[in-house]
């Protein structure tokens, strides 16, 4: 049986690909930090429906020491996705170092932890796939969301140089560069404002949860000769 484990699974991109997963048979790990209740539900909702093991985790994923305690119980994985995430927009210039460093730790550092304990795991049976959740906006960066840029332009070359590291092993490494996808974290944004972003899309709407868990499913069942790779899926926004 295929075992993966998903950050930031409780909604969102993260809860599709929970399901995506599921479908397809995986044992699955996944984990949040503060929605525990809502990934509780999605756990026995899974386990359920697809009968599978799943374990739901609270965990904080810009915390190292958090993150190896949650690897303490699993002695296989064959996916890693990290989608762990969280944003600020706002000028960079009223933003606290604090906040800077929370979305660092969150959004990039997140990564190196998780890899650092997943690696081993997967070395034991030189094979694995690893896919790192990212953004256009770490491919061309975003006016009053410098720090969210900055952390998805470091997975972009995270995912690229780790991809290299590994491919000797038989292990993947690939990022997804998603657009405007239909999430909560877009929730900052005014009807007014989505609308207009529609506008600029070539595919004239949002892209959905479903469709990037469906990609990043596929993706997951790719040849390991696919790797080193920043995929864009923005719906020819960028």
């Amino acid at each position: 049986m295929k075992t993966a484990m998903i950050t930031g699974a409780s909604r969102g991109v993260g809860r599709a690909i929970a399901f995506a997963l599921a479908k397809e048979g995986y044992r699955l790990y996944l984990t949040c930090e503060k929605n525990i209740d809502l990934l509780l539900d999605l756990a026995a909702e899974l386990s359920g429906r697809f009968n599978i093991e799943v374990t739901p985790m609270k965990v904080d994923c810009g915390d190292y020491n958090a993150v190896l305690g949650s690897f303490s119980e699993i002695d296989h994985l064959d996916v890693l996705i990290n989608n762990a995430g969280i944003s600020y927009v706002g000028l960079l210039s009223d933003m606290t170092p604090m906040e800077w460093q929370r979305l660092m730790n969150v959004n990039l550092n997140s990564c190196f932890y998780t890899c650092k304990c997943a690696i081993p795991l997967m070395l034991q049976s030189h094979s694995g796939r690893i896919i790192n959740i990212s953004s256009v906006w770490g491919n061309v960066g975003a006016s009053m969301e410098v720090a969210y840029s900055a952390s998805k332009g470091g997975i972009n070359a995270f995912t690229k140089a780790l991809a290299k590291e590994l491919a000797p092993s038989g292990i993947s490494v690939n990022a997804v560069a998603l657009g405007v996808i239909d999430t909560d974290m877009n929730k900052c944004f005014s009807k007014e404002d989505l609308e207009n972003l529609k506008m600029e899309i070539p595919a004239d709407r949002l892209g959905t949860p479903e469709e990037v868990a469906g990609f990043i499913a596929s993706l997951c069942k790719s040849p390991d000769y696919l790797t080193g790779q920043i995929i864009t899926f923005d719906g020819g926004w960028i």
